[in-house]
């Protein structure tokens, strides 16, 4: 009797040891949330370029199972993000030809940071100069001019203040150009525009990006992505980069890794993106590449 027992207690032992190791044979793995999943894909591409083309794939489809929508945003962000980096032609000096010549085109005009008594470096001066040409060429274009203050010694000025002063004294019509004043980075400068010509002008669905032409890319990048990203509420108006114009800096750079920053502050997460921007953000927290 006592060995029947010893027999049947040791049974129950194993069935407890064989349930508890075989509990989370069938539970699904937790799902990571949907920006941490974001960030990893874009950092990577960010550090990697096309070498994290097997990981961003599996991030992809990570991203898809937690949520849809977002996967497919962001797919074509990151094919975005590739072509403008190598296919991208970059038009000096002025719009190209073929344009819609009415106010369904607005040229984006890229700030510069100020002098610090609030006049404008002469870098922002050049890049008007192609804002005027390509207002010029195209006359029924609106045009924005966009940046707030980073004048160190002067709190009141800001570079779309200044670049709109400088323009109207050029010859372009005061009633075509649109201040957004708001911003202090590229991004900045995408959510702010969007924010304005959808609540203010609605006919406005072509853009033309107006900069430097080492910034032409990363600018087409974030107000592509912007217009991509805000595509989700069906309210939202359908607004495209179509074009671009540029002055020829003598030197001047934006890095990958930097367009990620960018691309993670429209996402939402600023403190990250300021972390990138800074140069303050441990890659090393990723795992690397196989």
């Amino acid at each position: 009797m006592r060995k029947d027992r010893s027999v049947r207690l040791l049974c129950l032992l194993l069935s407890f040891v064989l349930m508890c190791l075989c509990s989370g044979c069938g539970q699904k793995e937790e799902e990571r949330p949907p920006q941490e999943i974001i960030e990893e894909m874009v950092v990577d591409y960010g550090s990697y370029g096309s070498k994290a083309d097997d990981r961003i794939r599996s991030l992809l489809d990570e991203l898809a199972s937690a949520d849809p929508d977002a996967a497919e945003r962001w797919e074509s962000i990151m094919a975005l993000w590739k072509a403008v980096n190598t296919d991208l032609t970059i038009h000096e000096g002025v719009l190209q030809d073929g344009l819609p010549d009415t106010d369904e085109l607005c040229i984006v005009a890229l700030g510069f940071q100020l002098n610090p008594d609030g006049t404008m470096r002469d870098e922002l001066i050049e890049r008007l100069r192609v804002v005027a040409n390509s207002a010029e060429k195209y006359p029924n274009a609106l045009i924005v001019c966009t940046g707030g203050g980073t004048a160190a010694e002067n709190a009141a000025a800001t570079e779309a203040g200044a670049m709109a002063e400088w323009l109207a004294e050029n010859g372009v019509a005061p009633e075509r150009i649109i201040v957004e004043d708001r911003s202090l980075t590229t991004a900045q400068n995408a959510i702010y525009t969007f924010d304005i010509l959808a609540e203010q002008y609605p006919q406005v669905k072509q853009l033309a990006i107006a900069s430097s032409d080492y910034h032409i890319a990363t600018g087409t990048l974030l107000f592509e992505a912007e217009g991509i990203l805000r595509a989700e509420d069906p309210a939202a108006p359908e607004i495209r980069v179509v074009s671009n114009a540029a002055w020829a800096a003598p030197s001047g750079s934006l890095s990958a890794m930097f367009q990620a920053g960018a691309l993670i502050e429209l996402s939402g997460d600023v403190d990250t993106a300021f972390e990138i921007y800074y140069d303050t953000y441990d890659i090393h927290e990723l795992p690397p590449l196989p």
